[in-house]
């Protein structure tokens, strides 16, 4: 072996470079910036902005077919008002949510796990928890970006309508003052949809068995709902079928905004009276503080 003073042996290869490493010196915007860049990207996440062709299709033809039949409500609206002898909308505000639910829940149930179960399943949220962020604000965030997602499916169509509307010459402030009713419903059948879509997502870790638990529970409540309020309205206790009404948030947010807003109900058992109005708006906290309380629990246990 050729010792290193040995003219030799061969050179070194091997080249140490001062690439002048410095530690971050900018500002750190801490939790309220973390937060925020959750929200949007969450929310982005939901219509597959930002990700790959494929994670757009659904809510995109979700949100195409919210609002195409809202576009065929007002092109008959304008284009044949005076012969149809119309003089408000075919489809109320507050019923069109309704209508449309099967398109809801599917969305709802496809997007609550992208944002809740995926973390879970990936151990992804062990690297958000390392973050400067708490579990209460990351609960929060999720939650929101859900919300405002179903929100805007929900509420575009009802833009529609109300611009049609107004294209119709219907009243200003009668047709104003229903699209703004409805659109406080639609804020709180989102935050009632993506409360319990999300704590059912946040019970496993596959998504396949979250989407199909999510639909089970909003469609089967509903249908149940239905059904026991049409027996009750014939059998003559329309009383139970009010009270029925509480168990699914479609028809929950419905009696609300018939009981806050006077708005035309899309039940066969409206509640009637102001206990049962108590009951519905007090329903409708608690299924959204729950939800949130309940998986603000669930992540807990979770280990950062």
């Amino acid at each position: 072996m050729s010792s290193p003073s040995d003219p030799s042996a061969p050179a070194p290869t091997g080249v140490i470079h001062d690439l002048g490493y410095r530690p971050y010196a900018g500002p750190r915007l801490g939790e309220r910036a973390v937060a925020w860049s959750f929200f949007t990207t969450g929310l982005r996440n939901t219509y597959g902005l930002g990700r790959s062709a494929r994670s757009k299709v659904l809510p995109m033809v979700l949100l195409g077919l919210m609002l195409l039949p809202a576009l065929i409500l007002v092109g008959v609206l304008v284009q044949a008002k005076n012969l149809l002898g119309l003089d408000e909308q075919i489809v109320a505000y507050s019923t069109y949510p309704l209508t449309t639910q099967l398109l809801i829940s599917v969305f709802v149930a496809a997007q609550a796990p992208a944002l809740i179960s995926r973390d879970l399943r990936f151990r992804s949220i062990t690297l958000y928890l390392a973050r400067p962020m708490r579990r209460s604000v990351y609960v929060l965030v999720r939650l929101a970006s859900l919300t405002v997602a179903t929100f805007a499916l929900i509420a575009a169509p009802l833009v529609l309508l109300y611009a049609g509307g107004l294209l119709a010459e219907l009243p200003v402030g009668r047709e104003s003052g229903r699209f703004l009713a409805a659109l406080v419903g639609a804020l709180l059948l989102a935050a009632c949809l993506a409360g319990l879509a999300a704590l059912v997502s946040a019970l496993t870790v596959r998504r396949g068995l979250a989407v199909t638990a999510v639909i089970v529970v909003l469609l089967v409540s509903y249908t149940v709902v239905v059904a026991i309020q049409g027996i009750s309205l014939d059998s003559g206790h329309p009383r139970v079928g009010e009270v029925a009404g509480v168990f699914s948030p479609y028809t929950l947010v419905n009696g609300v905004q018939v009981v806050l807003f006077d708005s035309p109900g899309a039940m066969a058992t409206p509640p009637q009276g102001a206990a049962m109005g108590v009951l519905y708006v007090v329903a409708t906290v608690l299924v959204v503080l729950g939800s949130a309380a309940a998986l603000m629990a669930r992540y807990r246990r979770v280990s950062p």
